[in-house]
């Protein structure tokens, strides 16, 4: 890995990149989504946000509302004693209970003695609404549309009304902090309206300036004591007209031109959020909206703009995106909008988590419909596997800034597990379980059926890796990644234990998320060593392991972890054919259970492969194929988004384009966000999760290039719909970025850029034609060599360095 050539390409670079771009700027899809009338409910309305302010706009033309939402309000507070100490001694009590196969004395135990005792947990929850009602002259309202740009993530309205053309443009801006609205209207003196609030947290609102100042306290007795205190702050400045606020308003009459700053802060990690606020705004509302729009635009485009998408041309391309959904919902199938859809959730994930993000996206990214966190799984951290999918794009998807917020938390995780990992496990390291929220919970939920799963840390912890492998920052993987893996590590060291029967090395006690199996004639859940434990443990062993010889470190650690891993049981194909959930080849409770935690081994990971371990793979289909024939199939959003992952890993094309079908047509509203639908989990009403968005467009992504088996795999999972089109910028591990164009499903022209010094083998059928390269690439060393039906082409570069192929 990371071998370097001796020339440099740098005579062919400019004319390649021209090249590019002339290639890839054909025939460019729209990256819009808009509609005909108003939103008339949260789930139809528009998202914006900076990373930590976000904001959904409604679009309505008499009575505006926009949704506020700030990542850092949080209910709740710190709980020191959200565990029952345990120990070493009693937990080998425990698990010997589990070693002489007394399971459902086991479970019982377990159930009293390792369950968390959360006090005052929280959950994160909206602010309230932002009013804006207009006044105007008599006339007929014509023209309306509403819509988002994902090229500049500016949300804009227009319609008429007489002969009066309204527009507005609202933007969450990262690099002025701030919501910034901005009205217009074709004839001078034509804007009149009041601003006002209306808030879902108790407030206390003061005029000041002509604008409006608001503060509390969250409170959500439903989670527990405690939560963040708030500030927000509503400025505007005006052409023309008059502006002055009483009574809690802002009114403003006979205006040209208004433009609107918000920003809502809270004293979560900052002790100056009340005069942060009163700056930003300030600071803000003394620039020319000109200045800042361009500057929102650069600072997000230098992100958006690294990839694109396009997977052929629809016949519903014109349509409002509304109307493109009811069609897919009713059986079509839509190209365009499967292309829009990846487009729209890496915007969403920019919109999610900035490097200057305070934390990571959350269940509902930094949106809330004040509908998760009334639930009582709250909007929280779930670990089990929501939020590594809110993440699987990053890194694919050429985001990888985007990963910041989400590797603070974990560093936070690691320091406030360290008391979980000694006080429950007597171990050293850290740990963390099924749910996690901003204040250091990292116990077991209450019940432990669902929220005992310690090596939920390891599984969050692997993203640090995947960073890296795609990166191959140095610098990063020695101060920031390798010192919280291999604290991980310590602590699976610690907490495995050897099965006197069978001499492997056993997680536990522990879950399959959420899963349960039955056990001479009960329903149980808790077992020592479920294969998700065993692919989580290899997972963290071989990282570290690899990190440790990178950094040239801790050789007689790595050896320590070699030597356990010998002790490893093998992933197991049960006596139905499918991969086996738990030690014991056990019947599972619930065939229909959404959760498939046993197949990490295939996707995100890379243990279980068609290529080196094809029974296993065939093992993992069969687990699919039984849960999804099973009745009553539980298929939630992100259920469906880890089918099309699982299913691309398979190279099964058909497959896994009938889940991205299904998954718009079943688990998105109209304004392609997707949802848990009504009766899931408890659930009375659909309700918003941003994980599909996330893995979904993963699993696009997953199913156009592969990396993980030490090459680069094209089109593994191509299906006929899309069978012409390109993309550009998408990642692969090793530091590279690849464009791509294709046409009939055959490839046409590859570009590689490196972003680290390395070689890069490319897979390319032969059926694709011969590879070509131009003139000047002789520079470049290329080997070839001949598998069955593929050509297999190693390029070696340079940071910074591309080279262009295409097959004829």
């Amino acid at each position: 890995m990371r071998k370097t050539c001796s020339i440099l390409l740098i005579s062919i670079i400019t004319i390649l990149i021209t090249n590019v771009q002339f290639v890839f700027s054909q025939n460019v899809p729209s990256s819009t989504l808009w509609y005909e009338q108003p939103a008339d409910e949260w789930m139809k309305s528009l998202p914006l946000g900076n990373g930590r302010i976000g904001a959904m706009v409604f679009g309505g033309i008499e009575t505006e509302t926009i949704a506020l939402n700030e990542v850092t309000m949080w209910s709740g507070q710190p709980d020191k004693f959200q565990e029952r100490p345990l120990g070493k001694t009693m937990l080998n009590d425990i698990r010997q209970l589990f070693f002489e196969g007394k399971y459902a004395k086991g479970n019982r135990v377990v159930s009293e003695f390792m369950s968390g005792t959360p006090h005052s947990f929280g959950s994160h929850v909206p602010a309230g609404d932002l009013k804006l009602k207009f006044r105007y002259p008599a006339g007929t309202i014509s023209g309306y549309k509403r819509e988002l740009n994902l090229d500049n993530a500016i949300n804009t309205v227009s319609y008429k009304i007489g002969n009066v053309q309204y527009t507005r443009e609202y933007f969450c801006s990262n690099p002025d902090n701030a919501l910034i609205i901005h009205l217009t209207a074709s004839k001078s003196r034509s804007l009149s309206l009041d601003i006002s609030l209306d808030m879902l947290r108790e407030s206390v609102i003061t005029d000041v300036d002509n604008g409006l100042e608001f503060s509390g306290k969250v409170s959500f007795p439903k989670q527990g004591p405690g939560g963040v205190n708030f500030k927000g702050k509503v400025a505007v400045s005006a052409k023309d007209g008059k502006v002055s606020a009483a009574n809690s308003m802002i009114n403003i009459e006979g205006a040209t031109e208004v433009t609107l700053i918000l920003d809502l802060r809270t004293d979560y990690n900052n002790k100056q959020y009340k005069e942060d606020c009163t700056g930003t705004v300030d600071k803000a509302l003394s620039q020319t909206y000109n200045l800042l729009r361009n500057r929102h635009i650069n600072d997000y485009s230098n992100l958006y703009k690294r990839v694109d998408l396009f997977l052929g041309r629809s016949e519903a391309d014109k349509l409002p995106t509304d109307r493109r959904w009811e069609r897919v919902k009713a059986g079509k199938e839509d190209v365009g909008l499967d292309a829009l859809f990846f487009l729209y959730a890496r915007y969403l994930l920019i919109a999610a988590s900035r490097e200057n993000s305070p934390l990571p996206a959350n269940l509902q990214g930094i949106w809330n419909d004040n509908l998760a966190c009334n639930m009582g799984w709250t909007n929280d951290y779930h670990l089990d596997i929501n939020t590594q999918q809110n993440y699987w794009l990053s890194n694919i998807g050429n985001l990888h800034e985007c990963n910041v917020p989400l590797f603070g938390y974990i560093k936070d995780l690691s320091v406030h597990g360290r008391k979980t990992a000694k006080n429950v496990y007597g171990a050293r390291g850290w740990a963390a379980n099924t749910v996690a929220n901003v204040w250091g919970y990292t116990a077991s939920g209450q019940g432990v059926n669902w929220g005992l799963f310690p090596l939920a840390g390891s599984w969050i912890a692997s993203h640090l890796w995947a960073h890296y492998v795609y990166t191959l920052d140095d610098g990063f993987l020695r101060d920031e990644a390798y010192p919280i893996l291999k604290s991980n590590a310590e602590f699976l060291l610690d907490y495995m234990v050897q099965d006197p029967e069978s001499g492997y090395l056993m997680t536990g006690p522990g879950t399959s998320p959420e899963n349960s199996f039955r056990y001479k004639g009960d329903e149980l859940s808790v077992s020592l060593m479920p294969a998700c434990d065993r692919q989580l443990a290899y997972e963290a062993f071989t990282s570290c392991i690899e990190a440790s010889k990178i950094l040239k470190t801790d050789d007689k650690f790595r050896d320590s972890l070699n030597m356990a891993l010998k002790k490893f049981p093998p992933i197991m194909i049960g006596k139905n054919g499918a991969v086996q959930e738990w030690f014991e080849d056990l019947e599972e409770a619930q065939a229909n259970h959404r959760h498939t935690t046993h197949l990490l081994a295939l996707y995100p990971f890379s243990q279980i492969s068609p290529v080196k371990t094809p029974d296993l793979a065939n093992a993992a289909r069969k687990t699919i194929e039984y849960r999804l024939a099973a009745p009553n199939w539980e298929d939630v959003e992100w259920s469906r988004a880890n089918m099309i992952c699982l299913y691309a890993r398979l190279f099964d094309a058909k497959k896994a384009y009938e889940s991205v079908v299904q998954l718009q047509r079943e688990f998105t509203r109209e304004n392609l966000l997707t949802i848990s639908p009504e009766g899931i989990a408890g659930a009375p009403y659909d309700i918003f999760i941003f994980d599909g968005n996330e893995a979904g467009g993963a699993g696009i992504a997953e199913m156009l290039i592969q990396s993980h088996e030490g090459y680069i795999e094209l089109l593994p999972a191509l299906p006929q719909q899309w069978n012409t089109g390109y993309f550009r910028g998408l990642c692969v591990r090793g530091g590279g970025e690849v464009d791509l164009k294709w046409k009939e499903g055959r490839v046409r022209n590859i570009v590689i850029k490196a972003t680290a010094d390395n070689e890069f083998t490319f897979k390319v059928a032969k059926s694709h034609g011969d590879i070509s390269f131009p003139k000047g690439a002789d520079n470049v060393r290329i080997q070839r060599n001949t598998e069955r039906n593929h050509n297999f082409i190693t390029v070696s570069l340079k940071k910074g360095q591309s080279l262009e192929m295409n097959c004829k």
